[in-house]
C-alpha cells in the first residue's frame, strides 16, 4: 500500500534481511544528516512512507555497493528528488525524450516525481546551446528568471532544438506559442460556456479539468490532421 507508515523499528525489521549491519542510531545518523526526512506524528514519533524506504535502500545500497561518501549520495538524491535519473555508476541523466505517440498527450504524470532542471541541465538534456537557450528566453517560448525548469519546459526545449536543428530560426518559433496560448483561452471559454449551461439546468457536468483537457486534445488532433491533409496535398 502506498500510504503505509512503519516506525522505525519495523523499518529496520524490513531492511535488516538486505542490509543486515543498518541499525536505529545509524537510520538517525542519516537523518541528522539530511538524508531523510521521516514524518512526525503529534507525539514526536518517526513515521516512515514507502519512499522512505526506498529512499533509505538506495543510501545503504549507495554506501555498500559503491562506497559513495555522504556528499556524493546528498547529491544524488537531490537529481532523483528533482526528478532525474541515477545510473548505476553514478551519472545523472534526465528523463527519456517520450514516443512522439500517446494515448492522452494532456494526462498527468502519474506516479511520476515532478522534474526541476537547472538551466545547463535542461540544455544538455534538449542538445541546445547556451545562444538557443537565451534565444528561446527572449522570444518566450522558455519562461524569464527561472531558476529550474520543469517537464513541459523540457518538451519545449527539446522540439525547438530539434526544428534548430533543421535549420528554423528561433523567431519563427513564436507563433507556435500564441497558438498554444490561443487553445488554453479557448478551453476556458468553452469552461465557462459550460458552466452556465449547467447552472441554468439544475444539473452538473463534467469536472473542470475533463471538459479543459478534452478541448485541448482536440485542437491537438485538429492541428495534427490539418498538417498531415497539408502533406498529402504537397505535390
Amino acid at each position: 500500500m502506498t500510504d503505509e507508515r512503519l516506525g522505525i523499528g519495523a523499518l529496520i525489521a524490513r531492511l535488516q534481511g538486505e542490509f543486515p549491519d543498518v541499525t536505529i542510531s545509524k537510520v538517525r545518523y542519516l537523518e541528522s544528516e539530511g538524508l531523510l526526512s521521516p514524518e512526525r506524528t503529534p507525539s514526536g514519533y518517526r513515521k516512515y512512507t514507502v519512499a522512505d524506504v526506498e529512499r533509505l535502500r538506495f543510501v545503504l545500497s549507495a554506501q555498500r555497493d559503491r562506497f559513495w561518501p555522504l556528499k556524493v549520495i546528498r547529491e544524488r538524491l537531490d537529481a532523483l528528488d528533482r526528478g532525474l535519473e541515477v545510473g548505476d555508476d553514478g551519472d545523472v541523466a534526465p528523463p527519456p525524450r517520450p514516443q512522439a505517440e500517446r494515448p492522452d498527450r494532456l494526462a498527468a504524470r502519474a506516479g511520476q516525481r515532478p522534474l526541476r532542471l537547472t538551466a545547463i541541465e535542461l540544455q544538455h538534456a534538449a542538445d541546445i546551446d547556451t545562444g538557443t537557450f537565451r534565444e528561446l528566453v527572449s522570444y518566450g517560448l522558455l519562461p524569464k528568471g527561472r531558476d529550474h525548469f520543469d517537464a513541459d519546459d523540457l518538451g519545449v526545449a527539446r522540439a525547438c532544438g530539434s526544428l534548430v536543428a533543421a535549420g528554423v530560426d528561433v523567431r519563427h518559433l513564436r507563433p507556435f506559442k500564441s497558438a498554444a496560448e490561443r487553445e488554453v483561452s479557448l478551453a476556458d471559454h468553452v469552461l465557462g460556456q459550460q458552466a452556465l449551461r449547467d447552472r441554468g439546468a439544475g444539473a452538473a457536468g463534467l469536472d473542470d479539468a475533463t471538459v479543459r483537457r478534452q478541448v485541448l486534445e482536440d485542437c491537438l488532433e485538429l492541428h495534427v490532421a490539418l498538417v498531415r491533409r497539408g502533406l498529402d496535398s504537397t505535390p
